[in-house]
């Protein structure tokens, strides 16, 4: 079968390999329809992987496909059945996993497409409890979307930062894969929404989406925008995933009590902060990571609804490489996924 491997920095091939074995007791296989890009894939290509990994690895760390066969013991996916798959690689057992906290696994052994083999094949073999049905009426490019762009949105909103109807909320880099789904979820239940992005174009496509207030951060300082337009007063949430770039302003934006909530740090991996205004602002910052398999039930379900991504380019396996430097070079609207005939 294909698969789409990373053999060193910056280095991939297409070529054949073997295909996986037969599904055993408890286990699916799955033929893979498309494949989300995130920046993780970004990382991993760039040779950012963080830990061990033996080359070459099939990438692609989030995806959806329909399963072909099942194992013994499998009772609540047949074939046929849509699906998408949890990365992650749980044990199952410890006290986050049995407490639904799937993203705080105490023993996992890897991410695939990252740390292990990915989904940019044309077939995987996967444990039945990593894997979830698709509702009808949600394709499998938006439900390609799910296990990490809109799952990390969910979880981020909803599990950590405890947004409210009503309430207002900074979302950064409003023209990516999850600020666009952020800005999305948030207007769903009535919040304001400030948004930055980095060209004018970008900033007419997120007012689209629903985004109230949009600060090119290229011609003025986003922090002192949101202040102005806050008559001083701050918003209820920011949505941060930029890193030193942004830190510090965001902190500034956020009104007494205000919560922060962080998923990545795409402009570097270290800052400075003033913590006399941490407490006594009385800040509340949350880092998080990933998502929950019920995060991705409640991101279907949503889809289902029709909050549904923004997609901004669909691209053949082989195109894999291209869709990376895309997503590198910050010109992206939305998400970039691949397709696997």
């Amino acid at each position: 079968m294909q698969a789409l491997q990373l053999f060193g920095d910056r280095d991939l091939r297409l070529g054949e390999v073997d295909p996986p074995a037969a599904p055993g007791p408890g286990e699916v296989q799955i033929r893979v329809r498309a494949v989300g890009l995130n920046f993780i894939d970004v990382w991993g290509f760039r040779g950012m992987a963080f830990a061990k990994r033996k080359l070459p690895l099939t990438v692609g760390a989030e995806a959806s496909g329909e399963i072909v066969c099942v194992g013994e013991g499998v009772t609540d996916l047949g074939e046929g059945d849509r699906v998408v798959m949890y990365g992650a690689q749980t044990c199952g057992r410890c006290k986050a996993c049995r407490e639904g906290r799937d993203n705080l696994c105490e023993d996992v052994s890897g991410v695939m497409g990252f740390h292990i083999d990915g989904f940019a094949r044309q077939l995987v073999t996967m444990q039945a409890r990593l894997v979830v049905k698709v509702p009808d009426g949600v394709s499998f490019t938006d439900a390609a979307c799910a296990p990490i762009a809109f799952g990390t949105v969910q979880h981020m909103l909803f599990d950590n930062a405890k947004l409210e109807p009503g309430e207002s909320i900074l979302v950064h880099a409003g023209g990516s894969g999850i600020g666009t789904a952020a800005i999305k979820m948030a207007k769903a239940i009535g919040c304001t929404v400030f948004t930055t992005v980095g060209d004018d174009t970008k900033g007419e496509m997120a007012k689209a989406l629903g985004a109230d207030h949009v600060i090119n951060y290229r011609d003025e300082r986003f922090e002192g925008e949101v202040r102005r337009l806050t008559k001083r007063k701050g918003v209820d949430v920011v949505f941060e995933h930029v890193g030193p770039d942004t830190w510090n302003g965001s902190l500034l934006c956020l009104k007494r009590g205000g919560r922060l909530v962080t998923c990545g740090s795409t402009s570097g991996v270290s800052t400075t902060m003033n913590l006399m205004q941490l407490f006594q602002q009385q800040y509340r910052i949350t880092g998080s990571f990933g998502c929950s398999m019920a995060n991705i039930r409640q991101s279907l379900a949503k889809m289902a609804e029709g909050i549904t991504p923004v997609v901004d380019t669909v691209l053949p396996l082989g195109d894999f490489s291209q869709g990376l430097e895309r997503l590198e070079s910050r010109k992206v609207f939305g998400k970039i996924l691949v397709t696997i005939d």
